[in-house]
This record gives C-alpha cells, sequence and structure tokens, in this order.
C-alpha cells in the first residue's frame, strides 16, 4: 500500500490527513512513479484552504511538485522507463504522496548532477521564474526590477536569474536575517518592510523613475504600494496571493497612476503543450546545472507532517524551498 495527504474539507493544516491507498497501475499514456521528494508551494495552501478550488472537488491530495524514479510505464510511453529520474512541477493535483500515477507528458528527465530534493524543489518555482523573467516581461541588461518575498522559494531564484540576465534587483523581505540571504542570492537592494517604505527606497534607488516591472507573489499587502513603484505603462506583474487575493480593483487607478499594465498570469498556461513545457523545464535544468541558479533546500520535512510544513510557510518561517521527503 501506498500512502498520500488526502483533504475531505478544507480549513487550516488541521485538515492534512496521511492515508493508505492503492495507486492504480498505469493506463495509456501513463506513468507510476515511486518519489523520492515533494515540493511545498504556497499555491498547495490555496488548494488546501479552497481559495483555488481542486479541479475534481473533494476530496482531493494536495501537491502539484515532486521528484522520484519510473516504476512501470503504460501502453504507448516511449519517453521514459523504468528506472528513469523524472520530475514535474506542473501537477496535476495529487503530489503529497510516495507513489502516485500521473500522465507521462507532464514529466521531464531529471540528469544526474541534480539531486532528488533539488529536482523536487526547482520545477514549478523554477518555472515561475522563468516565464516571468522571458516571457511576462523579457528582463534585459540595464533593467531594474523589483521581487517581492525575495527570499522565498521563488524569490530566490527570480533574484539570481534576473542578476544573471543583466538586471538590477530590488527585493523585499521580511527581517534582515533574510536581507542577507536575498543578497547573497543576487538581490542588490533588499528592503525590509518592516522596517521602512519600500516605495520610498524605490523612488530613492531609481531617482525618482520608476521601475518596468514589478513581480509580486504577496498579493493583497503589496499590490497597492507595488502600483506606486512603476514608471509610466509599467507592468505590474500579479503572480500569487500570499497575504490574500486582491479584490474589488477600480481599473481607473491603472490610467491615474501612469497608464500602468496589469497581468495576473499562472504557470499552467505557460506550459501548456508538451513542447512549451519542455521549453520552459530545460532552461530551467540548464541554468541549476550550470550553476547559475542555486537552489536552497533550507527546510525538510516528512510526508506525514505536512501539517507542520504548511504551518511554517504560512508564518513566514521558511527560507528557500521546502521538501516533504516520503
Amino acid at each position: 500500500m501506498a500512502r498520500r495527504i488526502v483533504v475531505h474539507a478544507f480549513g487550516g493544516p488541521e485538515v492534512l490527513r496521511l492515508e493508505s491507498y492503492e495507486p492504480p497501475a498505469p493506463g495509456s499514456g501513463e506513468v507510476r512513479v515511486r518519489h523520492r521528494a515533494i515540493g511545498l508551494n504556497f499555491i498547495d495552501i490555496y488548494f488546501r484552504t479552497g481559495l483555488y478550488p481542486p479541479p475534481e472537488g473533494l476530496p482531493f491530495t494536495p501537491g502539484l511538485e515532486a521528484s522520484g524514479v519510473v516504476e512501470a510505464v503504460g501502453e504507448g510511453v516511449t519517453e521514459f522507463r523504468p528506472g528513469q529520474r523524472v520530475a514535474y512541477g506542473t501537477g496535476p493535483l495529487g503530489a503529497y504522496t510516495d507513489l502516485r500515477t500521473m500522465p507521462a507528458d507532464r514529466l521531464v528527465a531529471i540528469p544526474d548532477e541534480i539531486s532528488d530534493e533539488v529536482a523536487a524543489a526547482m520545477m514549478l518555482k523554477g518555472m515561475t521564474a522563468r516565464y516571468l523573467l522571458k516571457q511576462t516581461y523579457a528582463v534585459k541588461p540595464g533593467d531594474t526590477i523589483l521581487v517581492h518575498a525575495a527570499a522565498g522559494g521563488v524569490g530566490l531564484i527570480l533574484c539570481q536569474w534576473a542578476k544573471h540576465l543583466g538586471a538590477t534587483v530590488i527585493g523585499t523581505v521580511g527581517s534582515r536575517e533574510k536581507a542577507e540571504i536575498a543578497r547573497a542570492h543576487g538581490c542588490d537592494h533588499p528592503i525590509v518592510y518592516t522596517e521602512e517604505d519600500f516605495v520610498a527606497r524605490v523612488k530613492a534607488i531609481t531617482g525618482g523613475a520608476g521601475l518596468p516591472v514589478v513581480y509580486d507573489g504577496v498579493g493583497r499587502a503589496t499590490f497597492m504600494k507595488s502600483l506606486d513603484c512603476l514608471r509610466p505603462r509599467g507592468l505590474m506583474v500579479s503572480f500569487g496571493n500570499a497575504s490574500g487575493p486582491v479584490e474589488n480593483f477600480n481599473l481607473g487607478i491603472l490610467s491615474q497612476k501612469g497608464s500602468l499594465y496589469v497581468t495576473r498570469p499562472t504557470l499552467f498556461h505557460y506550459t501548456a503543450t508538451r513542447e512549451e513545457l519542455l521549453a520552459c523545464a530545460n532552461d530551467v535544468i540548464e541554468v541549476v546545472r550550470d550553476g547559475v541558479v542555486r537552489i536552497e533546500v533550507n527546510q525538510r520535512f516528512p510526508l506525514d507532517q505536512a501539517a507542520e510544513a504548511h504551518r511554517a510557510l504560512e508564518s513566514r518561517r521558511t527560507t528557500g524551498a521546502t521538501v516533504l521527503l516520503p
């Protein structure tokens, strides 16, 4: 029997229950994967609370990101073989388990140079950083950008990759300790938002000019002030809601603040096809393998302590990436 975390009702971390189950044999186009590490992401909390409704309803198993080894393949699967190391970061939901059957076209092969924990921690977060920096807004040398939650899982990747692309990186963090972590990962100007106004600091750094883009995975707490950091016709990229969703927004504010643009992208729309997924994932694998981006796995929890892992993430007690170990 395998084990998985199941959510029967939306709520706090206490709704994450460990249960036994028997995964089905892989059907046509499917692969059975034995997980070695599972990535923890804020989107898992959105599904747990019901902010994002799970596609199949209740009950469901959370998780969109993991690494492991192929145990068996179904009919028609030629890209993968038993014993091969693989990872994924776009779901489908169900990663909080030690063994699962899933579509082969959502998997990517992982080279030997990348460990299981790093592979589990880099896929969703790394591919998110990739589409944000290269597609939503193409960061170029000379740009100055703002990254919120710069010491978090996505934030540390954004800082390193943007620096590699030639940008000057400003980042907000919640403590001086996190400021040093962000600085060590390419953030030129870490701002402790609990001690100083990040809008004023951005204006000072840019000489009042403002920024071409803000990357905001925090949501409600930072959204409006982030608009004040943009230059005319700048782009606000709201890609997460760690502090809650942005609601009742008056579009007229965008004209008042400089004909601004706002987008609310998701990874799934940037990796919808097999070709898009492989292009995105292979870019991530390349920058990690080459040392351009270091994936810091700073917290590890056994699978049966998934609730405690969620508490740590929600209370902002984590830095970098967190993994669950089956």
